[in-house]
């Protein structure tokens, strides 16, 4: 492969502007294509098997509004002396709100608070459309299942509630399904912050500001185009409204890394006296066969989000997967044409308080990565056990994960969604965020009916539920019932589990009839439990994958272990930074948290895959370096510490930049983007600093030759791979072909 990648980044190289028209074009066609016809990515929650889905197809088989979305609009008088809309101004702003809410384009149905108020109050309190204070009014929109909607229906919602912003008698919030299915996270920050952090960490390294470009705009021209290309990967798979944030963080942070990879592996070259286009070309055999080798690994990776049996999981996996293909596309094909561009100007318009790497900067820097290196050999059981000690503890919190799904309570309080969660708490109970929808399939037994009303009237979780409905013709029944606990608290996930597990078949038995539990609150509690239930089946089959290509790759047994043992340890602390902030509220209000909320169910995995990959990024870069060393002397120890002098200046480097990227995210509204920055960001930061620096040298003096056994057998049954690209173009590069042979493998 390596001669192929040697032709594409010559060839780019010499013909730049043929390789930035390809990409330019390519461009246009998506971005234009995606303008005109692309698909809305919007939110669905559906997972085959669940309990919670079974009751929401029962819903809409029956035609019943409640499968599909919801939104709740939230009104309370200005004047704060005034009771049960007791103002003929309050009564009639509120009559006219309904009206123009029902006269929405695609709502189905609108509960009507202000008809319920004409007999004092006492029929809108029943039937909940009023709390029972007098305080709040609720007017309840059902819209259709999600297909049939479209962000503008949001945009219609929103546009009421901010006309009423400077109404003197009214204030009015809204929140519900409709926002969280069609409200897009912000955008841009995260970006932006992530990208200035680069330019100034590719500055730091390179000292130019042409060298520090390139990469930035490399990354720039594939993530537009990976992000456009969204909409149009709809009409496969419907990708959610969240994707292209997380994409965006890891395909720019891959982006980057990748292209930093490269122009290092070409600069070296070029102060070496090489050629543009042969140096190019070169880049791309070497470091850019690793660039594929660590890209296709993070894709497959990634991709291996489809063993959770989750489809909207695993369609975010495809769309971030999709980004990564196209960072790794741009590196040895777009980049090597940037390259060309540049020529030996690569390293003009430098900083004036950097030289440049031929001025013999890049040595001394080697000369204090190897003194580190031969210091932590000289110490390696201590700094093992210490580091490993430091990991095990960060993990610790694992044990108290808890999984499950941030609601609108946890949104920051100018959100008119969390003002409108805090309404309607106050004003109906904490469970009135989150009724939970009973679905009953009769199978022609009415009759069980009003004792399974009365049973879950009678638990002590519910607070109240609304007289039954029953669909004849359908054979469905629907209870909905509000819980007394919030929809984020374990209370009220027991609720439900005792619902499914004690008082339904309490009821039931011995009837067909059978009820499912339903509703956003539900279908949240049932991810959780299906990702806890797919969760190790996933982390063992991406470690597996890895081990295997790690022994192709290193024609070793122990290199891969230890490798796969070291990223379990980084991920583990990173799970257990996220329990420490997100659940236990540390530090939670510097990054802007206002309340503690549990783990989003899906982050855990989708961690795993992100992290595992791009971890293989530093594993492939450093120890292609100490094995190419060991290769040429048999000697492990300096091997070791030469690979590290040469390899730690840019995996640091690389390292910062992804941190940074990720941190940038962290600052955003979202609690899940939240979660998912400073995740990412604490296990990039982990892995690229106390495990490859510290722990990967340490194990590999402690156990010295044996890192490089192989059993024979083994060694000839395995393809042949080089992964640093020992040839390009024809042309042997290293000379330590004659060492293999010698190399213990049996």
């Amino acid at each position: 492969m390596s001669s192929l990648l040697f032709r594409l980044g010559r060839f780019a190289a010499r013909h730049p502007w043929r390789a930035i028209g390809a990409w330019v074009l390519a461009a246009v066609v998506v971005i234009t294509a995606s303008a005109a016809v692309g698909r809305d990515l919007e939110d669905t929650f559906d997972a085959p098997g669940l309990d919670s889905q079974r009751a929401a197809a029962l819903l809409s088989d029956a035609g019943s509004g409640d499968a599909g979305l919801t939104a709740r609009v939230a009104a309370t008088p200005r004047d704060g002396g005034e009771t049960f809309f007791g103002s003929p101004a309050a009564r009639r702003a509120l009559a006219a709100l309904q009206t123009e809410l029902s006269q929405l384009p695609a709502v189905l149905a609108a509960s009507d608070p202000a008809g319920g108020l004409r007999d004092g109050g006492r029929a809108a309190v029943a039937d909940g459309t009023v709390s029972p204070d007098g305080r709040v009014a609720l007017v309840t929109l059902r819209y259709p299942v999600v297909g049939k909607l479209g962000a503008g229906d949001l945009e219609d919602l929103k546009g009421i509630v901010s006309a009423h912003a400077d109404d003197a008698v009214l204030r009015v919030e809204a929140g519900g399904d409709l926002f969280m299915s069609f409200e897009e996270p912000e955008t841009g920050t995260g970006e932006v912050i992530g990208l200035l952090a680069a330019v100034v960490v590719l500055l730091a390294a390179f000292g130019s500001l042409i060298a520090m470009g390139l990469p930035i705009g490399m990354a720039l021209f594939g993530l537009a185009l990976g992000v456009s290309a969204m909409p149009l990967i709809t009409y496969l798979v419907e990708i959610p409204s969240w994707a292209p944030v997380i994409a965006s963080m890891v395909g720019l942070g891959a982006g980057i890394d990748y292209a930093l990879f490269l122009v290092t592996r070409h600069r070296e070259q070029l102060a070496a006296g090489m050629a543009v286009e042969e140096s190019a070309g070169r880049a791309v055999a070497t470091a850019g066969q690793a660039v594929v080798f660590a890209g296709g690994t993070v894709v497959v990776s990634i991709l291996g989000l489809a063993v959770a049996g989750i489809p909207f999981i695993a369609a975010a996996g495809i769309a971030i997967a999709a980004v990564v293909l196209i960072m790794v596309a741009a590196s040895i094909t777009l980049l090597p044409a940037f390259l060309g561009l540049a020529g030996h100007s690569i390293d003009r318009f430098g900083l004036p308080w950097r030289r440049a790497p031929r001025d013999g900067q890049a040595p001394r820097t080697r000369r204090r990565w190897r003194r580190w290196g031969a210091h932590v050999t000289r110490h390696a059981a201590a700094y093992a056990v210490a580091t490993t000690v430091l990991l095990l503890a960060l993990a610790a919190p694992v044990l108290a994960l808890r999984l499950g799904f941030p609601d609108e309570g946890t949104l920051p309080g100018s959100r008119t969604e969390r003002q409108a969660y805090d309404l309607v708490a106050d004003g109906f109970g904490p469970g009135a965020n989150g009724p939970l929808a009973i679905a009953v399939d009769l199978a022609g037994d009415t009759s069980v009916v009003e004792p399974l009303y009365d049973a879950v009237t009678g638990d002590p979780g519910i607070a109240s539920v609304a007289p039954p409905r029953i669909d004849t013709e359908a054979g469905v029944a629907v209870l909905l019932a509000v819980a007394t606990t919030a929809p984020q608290d374990d209370a009220t996930r027991a609720t439900v589990e005792r619902l499914r597990s004690e008082v339904f078949p309490a009821v039931l038995d011995g009837s067909r009839a059978r009820a499912h539990v339903g509703g956003q609150t539900a279908a949240f509690a049932d991810l959780g439990d299906r990702v806890k239930d797919r969760l190790l089946l996933f982390v063992t089959a991406v470690v597996l994958l890895s081990l295997l290509l790690l022994t192709v790759v290193f024609r070793s047994v122990l290199v891969p272990l230890k490798a796969a043992a070291l990223n379990l340890l980084s991920i583990g602390a990173a799970y257990g930074v996220l329990v420490m902030v997100f659940q236990w509220g540390w530090g939670a209000s510097l990054i802007g948290l206002e309340s503690s909320v549990p783990i989003v169910s899906f982050i855990p995995m989708f961690m795993f895959a992100i992290v595992f990959g791009l971890s293989m990024d530093y594993e492939v870069f450093l120890l292609s370096r100490v094995r190419e060393h060991y290769l040429a002397t048999g000697d492990n120890d300096g091997s070791v510490v030469r690979g590290l002098a040469g390899t730690a200046r840019v995996i640091t480097s690389a390292a910062l930049i992804m941190v940074s990227v990720f941190l940038g995210f962290v600052l955003g509204e979202d609690p899940t983007t939240k979660m998912l920055g400073l995740g990412l960001a604490t296990a990039i930061a982990v892995d690229a600093t106390v495990v490859r620096m510290v722990l990967v040298p340490a194990t590999m003096k402690l156990l010295g030759d044996a890192c490089w056994w192989l059993p024979a057998w083994l060694d000839r049954l395995l393809p042949a791979l080089d992964i640093d690209g020992g040839t390009a173009g024809g042309v042997r590069t290293e000379a330590r072909g004659e060492r293999k042979t010698s190399l213990p493998t049996g």
